[in-house]
C-alpha cells in the first residue's frame, strides 16, 4: 500500500531502496520557506544498518503490511529467546536484539505480538506496562511526599528505574516497557 511521505511514522515497516526497513523516529520539519520535510530514522531489518532520508510529503512510499500473531515467551537460550505461536502451536527463535532493551521485561508464559513479513518475524510488540517487584531502594523518609524528586531502584529482573521517594524496596510497581519509567504502585488483588 502505497501512503505519503509526510505520513511515514514511528514503528511502521517500510519497503525503501528495494529493502525492508523499521521507522525508529519521524520528526516532520519545515525550514524557513522552504517545503515541509518529513525527517526519518530508518533500521534495515536484514542487517540492523541505520539511514536517515528524508521523504517530501507528496512523495509515494510503499507500507509493507505484517501479519500479527499472538505468540507466548517460553524461555531464553543464550542470546536466543524461544516463542510459541498461540494458534498453531509452532516454535521459533528469535535474537534478542530483536526486541531490544525491554527484553528484561520477559516472563515465561507471558503474551506478546510478533509481526511477520511472508512468514517470517521480523519485530516483536511488547506489553505496553508489566508488574515489577522493587529488590532493592533507599529507605523511605518519613515526611517525604511525591516530588519531582526521584530515586534509583533495582526491580527483580536487574533493572535500574527511577521512583518516586515514598516507595520502599519490596514494594510491586507498574513500569513502562517502551520507556522504562515508573507509572504507578501496582494494585493490590
Amino acid at each position: 500500500m502505497k501512503i505519503d511521505g509526510g505520513a511515514v511514522r514511528m514503528g511502521m515497516v517500510i519497503e525503501w531502496q528495494d529493502k525492508l526497513w523499521l521507522v525508529v523516529k519521524h520528526e516532520i520539519r519545515t525550514p524557513g520557506n522552504l517545503r515541509s520535510f518529513n525527517q526519518v530514522e530508518l533500521k534495515d531489518l536484514k542487517t540492523g544498518n541505520k539511514n536517515n532520508p528524508r521523504f517530501a510529503s507528496d512523495e509515494k512510499i510503499e507500507r509493507v503490511s505484517l501479519e500479527q500473531r499472538q505468540c507466548n515467551f517460553l524461555f531464553a537460550d543464550g542470546e536466543e529467546l524461544n516463542f510459541m505461536d498461540n494458534e498453531s502451536y509452532e516454535q521459533f527463535t528469535l535474537s534478542k536484539e530483536l526486541i531490544g532493551p525491554a527484553v528484561a521485561f520477559l516472563q515465561d508464559g507471558m503474551t506478546v505480538q510478533v509481526e511477520t513479513y511472508e512468514g517470517k518475524p521480523i519485530s516483536v510488540a511488547m506489553p505496553g506496562k508489566v508488574t515489577m517487584k522493587i529488590v532493592e531502594a533507599d529507605p523511605v523518609v518519613k515526611g517525604q511526599t511525591a516530588s519531582s524528586s526521584y530515586k534509583p531502584a533495582i526491580l527483580e529482573n536487574g533493572v535500574r528505574v527511577m521512583v518516586p521517594p515514598f516507595i520502599p524496596s519490596g514494594e510491586t510497581i507498574v513500569v513502562d516497557t517502551n520507556t522504562l519509567e515508573y507509572i504507578e504502585r501496582a494494585k493490590a488483588s
